[in-house]
């Protein structure tokens, strides 16, 4: 019975109904997820403002690469598994998750490994030894890698739950870590209520045992919610086969996420060359552009299950319907975000204890990188749609046409000119060249995957 209202669901529900109701919880989930990574840098900021916002636009890159293994191994699993269920096989569902988890903990060792012993070199490429900066991002760096199992945990939970559609579920965990580390955040980096003052390294601390509390609480809602998917033991164990098709959705989005952290270590060493605050702000509007971003990701976290059940379904009309009614909602909150960095951006600045120079830098650097916002919301719905379809070659593809070829080449172009503000400028010339081959390429996937639509205006 509750395979067949699963059925009636994801295969016949309207897709504005289908669509937010799945995609609505996410995206909660994930503003919140934003405002608790923004939160952890305006408490830092507040501790010290120059080296310790730096430490954490320096760890930036390993949290990405970190997110990137753990979000794009769960798109690999997602895909798998939301197809299997669309094509009513219980036992490729449960095979899927299994495998999910063994990449997970496969993952985590990797970064386990990094923290131990990578850690301490990666800094010292990029600061002098002995400085503020460099320890204090040693220590953000070494915590959250060496105690990264709960992210990793964490994100596969919450991936299950989606995929069975039960994004209320996906908020519920991913809720409680984020107000956990709200409230840890403090108490660990200024020492109250009796908590010694740890600084850079109390945020770490907070992050990592937020990210365990999530971990937990999604646990259990699998093991008491999640019926339709049953994860065992033996479903575990590497199976090649599985594995490899997983891999092949996976890779290139975990790829494509990495190719972002390149491109954030890059930019992070082109700005050095200029000033303290120009590096300090580019960690600013990373976080605050995740507040714009999050949500986006948040709806095609919805839309990609019901891409590609409905590609599992043979019912190509939805699977346009989705793509449509998720490219306009995208493209209507990134003009709002470009609206807010157009009109506010000192306001923005001001949130994390920007010194004068800060701000002398930061005000243009926000408008001219937010040019680029309304482009990237359809570039991430097309991405998503070519992921959905198991064609996430393109993603990568697009990823690195737009971050390594045109990207950091045109950063480091424009730096020669000594105008920090022309730097910015490579962003929106970036995300014109990406949608541009979204365009292209998404069209591509849809013809030979897919074919036209009959009538997509009956799913609405």
């Amino acid at each position: 019975m509750e395979a067949n209202l699963r059925e009636n669901k994801m295969g016949t529900m309207k897709i504005p109904k289908l669509l937010f109701s799945i995609s609505v919880p996410i995206i909660i989930s994930m503003l919140v997820q934003a405002l608790y990574n923004i939160v952890d840098s305006i408490f830092v900021a507040r501790f010290d403002p120059d080296a310790g916002t730096g430490a954490l636009t320096l760890a930036f890159p390993i949290q990405m690469l970190m997110i990137a293994a753990a979000t794009g191994f769960g798109v690999g699993m997602n895909a798998l598994l939301s197809r299997a269920l669309g094509q009513k096989n219980k036992e490729r569902a449960d095979l899927s998750a299994g495998q999910g988890i063994f990449l997970t903990l496969f993952a985590y060792i990797v970064f386990l490994v990094f923290g131990l012993f990578i850690a301490e070199p990666f800094v010292a490429v990029q600061t002098e030894k002995g400085s503020l900066l460099y320890r204090y991002s040693i220590d953000y760096i070494s915590v959250i890698s060496i105690f990264s199992l709960g992210l990793f945990i964490q994100v596969t939970c919450e991936r299950l739950l989606q995929a069975t559609g039960k994004s209320v579920y996906s908020m519920i965990t991913q809720l409680s870590g984020a107000i956990t580390n709200i409230i840890l955040d403090p108490i660990l980096i200024f020492g109250f209520l009796g908590a010694p003052a740890l600084g850079v390294k109390g945020a770490a601390i907070a992050t990592v045992i937020g990210q365990a509390v999530s971990a937990i609480v999604g646990i259990i809602l699998n093991l008491t919610i999640n019926k339709e998917i049953t994860v065992k033991l033996k479903n575990i164990i590497p199976r090649i086969k599985i594995l490899g098709e997983m891999l092949a959705i996976g890779i290139p989005s975990v790829l494509m996420q990495a190719i972002g952290s390149v491109m954030t270590f890059s930019m992070n060493n082109i700005l050095l060359k200029f000033s303290g605050a120009a590096l300090n702000v580019f960690g600013i509007y990373f976080k605050l552009q995740s507040f714009i971003f999050m949500p986006v990701f948040g709806l095609n976290n919805g839309m990609i299950p019901i891409i590609a059940y409905n590609y599992g379904a043979e019912k190509k009309e939805r699977i346009y319907a989705t793509m449509k009614l998720s490219s306009i909602t995208a493209i209507a909150y990134m003009l709002l975000g470009f609206s807010v960095f157009q009109l506010l951006p000192e306001t923005l600045l001001g949130f994390f204890n920007a010194s004068a120079e800060m701000i002398k830098v930061g005000i243009p650097s926000l408008r001219i990188i937010s040019i680029s916002f309304m482009l990237a919301g359809f570039s991430i719905v097309s991405i998503s749609t070519c992921q959905a379809l198991g064609k996430s070659i393109y993603s990568l593809i697009v990823s690195v046409i737009r971050q390594l070829v045109v990207l950091i080449p045109a950063a480091y172009l424009l730096s020669l000119s000594d105008n920090v503000n022309l730097v910015w400028w490579s962003f929106p010339i970036a995300e014109f060249v990406g949608c541009t081959c979204c365009i292209v390429f998404v069209n591509m996937v849809l013809k030979k995957t897919v074919g036209k639509p009959s009538d997509a205006k009956n799913n609405f």
